[in-house]
């Protein structure tokens, strides 16, 4: 799979198995803490569901023509997020369906003379490819469902979706100005060289991009010391 064929459906059905969890939390347990530092799993799921209007701000650009960025401050899209953090696991579910369904609806109206259309994240920010957005927005969804720390994994993942986001990170691990050297080899078979390739990284595919991403190390194993990476590989 290639980032431009991650489908609308592909899409909707991460998003479902997001709402469950969601939908199966005790209210308390929005509260208990993601892992993402600093953030509780509220903020993870009010994340998910400004995500979806952001993006679909990415989508209106390019359907409209008028200007316009995916947030409007760094600032503006924090406080969002801590606004909604405390809510209740039923409105959350509710949100995160509700803000998905909008998304969706551009995402249908999109063309393929859209796709190279670079939409700002901020004013003055990096350029979004509105071509990106489908992709963009199942990589949020896997990566915070795993953060929400509820029993899903990159290893429930499908495995082509983990296959993609794998070879996503070692690409962009690779563009860093000081990368790791890492030589990666999946059970799998994926393989890939980072810098010069120095450390030797071997083990299933979801558990690789699980270090990778979020620097566990269980069943990956390394030829020397675990590298550092860079935050979120």
């Amino acid at each position: 799979m290639k980032h431009a064929e991650v489908s609308a459906d592909l899409v909707a059905a991460e998003t479902e198995r997001v709402v469950a969890t969601a939908a199966s939390f005790r209210n308390d347990a929005v509260l208990a803490p993601s892992l993402c530092e600093g953030w509780s799993r509220g903020h993870v799921l009010a994340h998910l569901a400004r995500n979806a209007d952001a993006l679909a701000r990415v989508c209106d650009v390019a359907l409209t023509g008028a200007p316009g960025t995916m947030y409007d401050t760094p600032e503006s899209r924090d406080a969002d997020i801590a606004a909604g953090a405390r809510r209740s696991a039923d409105e959350h579910a509710a949100d995160i369906r509700d803000s998905a369904a909008r998304l969706a609806e551009r995402l249908a109206a999109l063309r393929p003379e859209h796709a190279e259309v670079r939409v700002e994240r901020t004013p003055g920010g990096f350029p979004v490819p509105v071509g990106m957005v489908p992709f963009m927005r199942l990589r949020e969804l896997v990566f915070h469902h795993v953060d929400l720390d509820a029993g899903f994994t990159f290893a429930k993942a499908p495995d082509e979706v983990v296959a993609l986001f794998l070879r996503d990170a070692a690409n962009r691990l690779s563009k860093e100005d000081a990368p790791p050297s890492l030589r990666i080899a999946t059970t799998e078979g994926d393989a890939y060289t980072i810098g010069g390739g120095a450390t030797s990284v071997t083990g299933p595919r979801a558990a690789v991009l699980t270090w990778l991403a979020r620097g566990h190390t269980d069943g990956v194993e390394f030829d020397g010391p675990v590298p550092t990476l860079p935050f979120g590989g």
